[in-house]
């Protein structure tokens, strides 16, 4: 009888001790994300913040927002040396329709994500009187071509196992930030014009790209000339944001708007030291 009380005892504790084991792969509680408010209107400011578990030293965290898997908004945040990070998203511009949003974060690997969400409503417009920014100029998409904001040179690309569906530059990172819908395991593969992202070094030779996707490094194949710089990166099925980091990146003060500020510094200085010659007195 005591065999068999034991025998059960062993099995309801082995029962138990699997229930309570977390599923394989899942980082409980590895990061968290929230919202300062359940809803916004048109032009509010969406505070979003979080609080990552395990800090991963120079990974930042991805920030997605979409709404029907149809991104609205992505970037690269900094955590603190606290693990805190935060992030503003102004509520509109390419927020298109009312309804329901989701804002996705990732921090070193896919598992370790976390999502909240909020109700976004076009039509109450701001009522606290805060402006909004202008919203970022949408990627112009063609089957071979992509362009990229505050250039007329165009990104040609080739991808299998899914599609771009966005791509802004982050001038604060000299980054390119591209959006993808990876259906399958597949490649991507960009000829960028060094004067849309560039990687140079002190002596002004090549240096290598830093690309991550969906915030963890990855290695890449890489062609150069001397007008583009052709890369080809592999990615996972579910693959969400591809970032290429260099050391110039466009919109940034280019060689002509520099030259325009010389003249007008020469013109100061001409016109200057033509006024102190005519008031000096003549003998």
């Amino acid at each position: 009888m005591k065999a068999h009380l034991l025998a059960f005892t062993i099995s309801a504790m082995l029962i138990v001790s699997i229930g309570m084991t977390p599923a394989f792969g899942q980082a409980q509680g590895s990061i968290v994300v929230t919202t300062d408010k359940s809803s916004y209107s048109e032009g509010e400011i969406i505070l979003v913040t979080g609080e990552v578990r395990d800090l991963f030293s120079g990974t930042p965290v991805s920030l997605i927002v979409k709404n029907d898997n149809a991104i609205v908004f992505l970037d690269q945040i900094t955590v603190g040396a606290d693990k805190k990070f935060s992030a503003e998203v102004t509520a509109g511009g390419t927020m298109k329709t009312s309804g329901t949003y989701t804002v996705e974060v990732t921090h070193g690997t896919k598992n370790r994500i976390a999502t909240t969400s909020f109700e976004f409503d076009e039509s109450t417009g701001t009522g606290t009187g805060t402006t909004p920014t202008t919203p970022v100029e949408a990627s112009v998409i063609t089957d071979t071509t992509v362009s990229v904001q505050g250039s007329n040179d165009l990104i040609g690309y080739e991808i299998t196992g899914g599609k771009i569906v966005g791509l802004i530059p982050d001038v604060d990172a000299s980054s390119l930030i591209i959006s993808i819908d990876a259906t399958s395991d597949g490649s991507l593969t960009l000829t960028i014009p060094r004067s849309v992202l560039d990687a140079t070094n002190d002596e002004d030779g090549d240096d290598d790209f830093f690309v991550l996707i969906d915030g963890e490094e990855v290695s890449f194949n890489e062609i150069t000339s001397s007008t583009d710089r052709k890369i080809t990166i592999a990615f996972p099925a579910g693959a969400e944001t591809i970032e290429i980091i260099g050391t110039y990146v466009i919109p940034e003060f280019g060689t002509i708007a520099a030259m325009i500020l010389a003249v007008a510094i020469i013109s100061i200085i001409a016109v200057s030291a033509k006024s102190r010659l005519s008031i000096i007195p003549r003998y």
